[in-house]
């Protein structure tokens, strides 16, 4: 029950409309809307962004303050003192799991990275020099027609089930849309290796050559996929939710998920950064597009500093600058131009009074792009990591929805079109 209310009074009417009031445990309180209809009424936000969607328990973010929730538990302790899995299982089940229980999940996931071998005849349909992304829409779709036996929504088990083999082999797929690109051999999962250590395995062994997966390495891409496994309703969480809503099966919203993250204002961010500091070119540059970003009158952005959602600093930031730090060091890479050039750059962002005024601060994707890069990944694939370490996050929020009470998504509409007109014969048109 709602212990406070809004009055809403129509002006020209004598009609008053009582809307309840709800408090979250974190937030600020929400107006329960639905009983706008009844009154022939509701509401305009367009992108959602004064609209509560749902009710979670999963994630909360204070932007103001740079929080970041799983759970309750904040995001550095997380990624400072947990791992990826053990945040899979968090996110999925709502606590930390036991010695024992951490240990059967792992096994669990572990043990089933491998996928189907008629899969891989999938990715021969498609052109080498498809966007990775593209491939993934299509490949992650198809898992339903693989695994036919764990789609009854209705099913815990089976929703379990299609948790467990989204998450294991998602890295699988990625690693082979990679492989696929650039005309090599597809290389099958290692269970002995770690969750980050057998995707960088899968990314860059051949037959031929074995790839030795440095522990400092392993530990950072552990860190990216947990630093973005979930954040809230973003819109390709929401996507995913409004796809699972119609009682799609979760590969297929997994895929939805995928082609909304794909989009550059969502996952490109991280992308973006590459580009602008091979825009950049050289450090004796940097003065003059500093210059560029301060000039409201210029179109140069910097990519990577501020953040829609955190208005102070993002939470993620100060431990991926330290994964940055130390994979830069690992490799050796410290005077490489490119990353000499993202230094100078988090210097100024950090001290520039502009900067620290505007707080365009660097954010998680100014560091994980460059993190990526040193890995010698592609700039093409990132967004497939980021959709990679969001599978948990999305899954969570699906798994959510379809356990409770849910209707299908239908959201309204500002209709501005023509009224009713009636039709007229084509020789009868002026």
């Amino acid at each position: 029950m709602a212990d406070k209310k809004a009055l809403l009074s129509i002006d020209g009417t004598d009609q008053t409309l009582e809307l309840p009031i709800y408090s979250g445990t974190l937030g600020p309180d929400v107006v329960d809307v639905r009983g706008l209809t009844s009154g022939g009424l509701f509401t305009y936000d367009p992108g959602f962004v004064s609209t509560a969607s749902c009710e979670s328990k999963i994630t909360y973010i204070d932007g103001d303050k740079g929080i970041l929730l799983h759970r309750g538990y904040p995001i550095e302790q997380l990624a400072e003192q947990s791992d990826y899995l053990e945040s899979c299982y968090l996110l999925l089940y709502g606590d930390l799991p036991s010695r024992q229980e951490k240990e059967k999940f792992e096994n669990t996931i572990m043990r089933h990275t491998m996928i189907h071998e008629q899969m891989s005849d999938l990715f021969s349909g498609f052109r080498r020099d498809a966007h990775p992304m593209a491939v993934m829409c299509g490949v992650v779709g198809a898992l339903s027609a693989f695994y036919h036996d764990s789609l009854d929504i209705t099913n815990e088990v089976h929703r379990e089930v299609c948790a467990y083999r989204l998450i294991s082999k998602m890295p699988t797929l990625a690693a082979m849309a990679y492989k696929y690109s650039i005309g090599q051999p597809f290389v099958y999962p290692r269970n002995d290796l770690s969750y980050g250590g057998n995707f960088l395995h899968m990314m860059f062994a051949t037959p031929c050559e074995e790839y030795e997966v440095k522990p400092v390495l392993a530990k950072a891409m552990d860190r990216i996929f947990l630093l973005h496994a979930d954040h809230e309703q973003n819109a390709s969480t929401s996507t995913v939710r409004l796809a699972g809503s119609s009682g799609a099966n979760p590969f297929a919203c997994i895929a939805a998920g995928i082609a909304a993250l794909w989009g550059p204002a969502h996952g490109g961010a991280n992308e973006a950064v590459l580009v602008m500091l091979n825009e950049i070119g050289d450090e004796a540059n940097i003065d003059e597009y500093i210059a560029k970003a301060k000039d409201k009158d210029d179109p140069f952005r910097l990519m990577g500093f501020g953040h829609r959602v955190y208005k102070n600093f993002d939470p993620r930031a100060k431990v991926m600058k330290q994964t940055c730090d130390e994979v830069l060091t690992e490799l050796g890479l410290e005077d490489d131009p490119l990353f000499k050039i993202a230094k100078r750059l988090e210097k100024i962002a950090l001290e520039d009074e502009y900067f620290i005024k505007k707080k365009l601060y660097p954010n998680v994707d100014f560091y994980s792009g460059i993190i990526l890069k040193a890995l010698g990944i592609p700039t093409e694939m990132f967004t497939v990591i980021f959709a990679t370490g969001r599978t948990p996050g999305w899954i969570a929020h699906w798994h959510e929805m379809i356990s409770g009470e849910y209707r299908i998504g239908r959201p309204r509409q500002l209709y501005t079109g023509e009224p009713k007109r009636d039709y007229v014969p084509v020789n009868e048109r002026k």
